[in-house]
């Protein structure tokens, strides 16, 4: 049929979400294995479907081929199932040299979660090895990226700020945009939305268990016995912390209110701060 994309600025949600749904669909008797969450909702970004469309191996395929092989591999996603395919992105929607980030061709819909920058820049940092002050910078610069690696192709970043409306504005996108802090604070509530966005019937006891065996502290107990196999190489770990307003313990109030310039506007427009302009969380 075609994607639904699981999209997000990298540290945003992303991997619990996938979590959640993993164990809303398979409804196991226990958590399911975090490191089978790609059975589910793999990542677009893969190297391995490159390769396959490019007929070559990795090592030879430019980050402008990448670019150009995008869409196709994309449509190769789509056709792999006579049903909707969840796919994972942290690519903002746009173009990179005129060819679109997200194919729209094969796009039923899109789930994007949205978190505090302030947080985000601390759990950013911590998982692509660099300082607050560079994740800062990264995080305003419009043409950031996650670079091409070993395994997996660039993903187009941009700016924090461009990245949540390139999604949340996207025209003729049918679309669900969800709150980090609100899957935290008020889980049945928010998690039931993206339920009914995805039509399923309503089982409340079905949705708290998907939610229990999703959980922060599941998934980091996982991670802890097991490793995770999408834990970066300059990440000490990937479930860290996964709170909300944490940023309070590592930023500065200089770095905190360079953040807050550089995206007042979206951070307003998604109840990140306050009506005299602080954080909220």
């Amino acid at each position: 049929m075609g994607i639904l994309w699981l999209a997000s600025y990298p540290k945003s949600g992303n991997t619990w979400t996938r979590a959640f749904l993993a164990n809303l669909f398979l409804n196991p008797p226990e958590p399911v294995d975090i490191n089978k969450l790609s059975n589910l909702a793999f990542a677009e970004y893969r190297l391995e479907f490159y390769e396959q469309i490019a007929r070559k191996p990795r090592t030879e395929i430019s980050d402008e081929e990448l670019n150009q092989l995008r869409p196709k591999v994309q449509q190769l996603i789509a056709a792999s199932s006579p049903n909707t395919v969840f796919v994972k992105t942290h690519s903002a929607m746009g173009f990179t040299n005129e060819v679109p980030t997200i194919e729209p061709r094969v796009t039923e819909g899109g789930i994007y979660i949205v978190r505090n920058p302030l947080d985000v820049c601390v759990s950013y940092a911590h998982h692509v090895g660099i300082d607050y002050d560079q994740a800062i910078e990264a995080m305003r610069a419009p043409m950031n990226q996650l670079s091409t690696t070993e395994t997996l192709a660039f993903n187009v970043l941009g700016s924090w700020s461009d990245h949540v409306t390139s999604w949340a504005d996207a025209e003729g996108l049918n679309r669900l945009v969800l709150r980090y802090e609100d899957m935290h604070r008020q889980p049945e509530k928010a998690f039931g939305k993206l339920v009914k966005f995805l039509g399923l019937p309503k089982n409340e006891e079905r949705l708290r268990r998907a939610i229990s065996f999703s959980s922060f502290k599941e998934l980091s107990k996982q991670e802890t016995k097991t490793g995770f196999i999408e834990k970066s190489k300059k990440a000490d770990k990937f479930f860290r912390k996964g709170k909300t307003g944490g940023w309070r313990d590592e930023l500065s109030d200089a770095q905190a209110e360079q953040i807050i310039n550089d995206h007042r506007a979206v951070m307003e427009r998604y109840d990140y701060l306050t009506a005299d302009g602080a954080p909220r969380f």
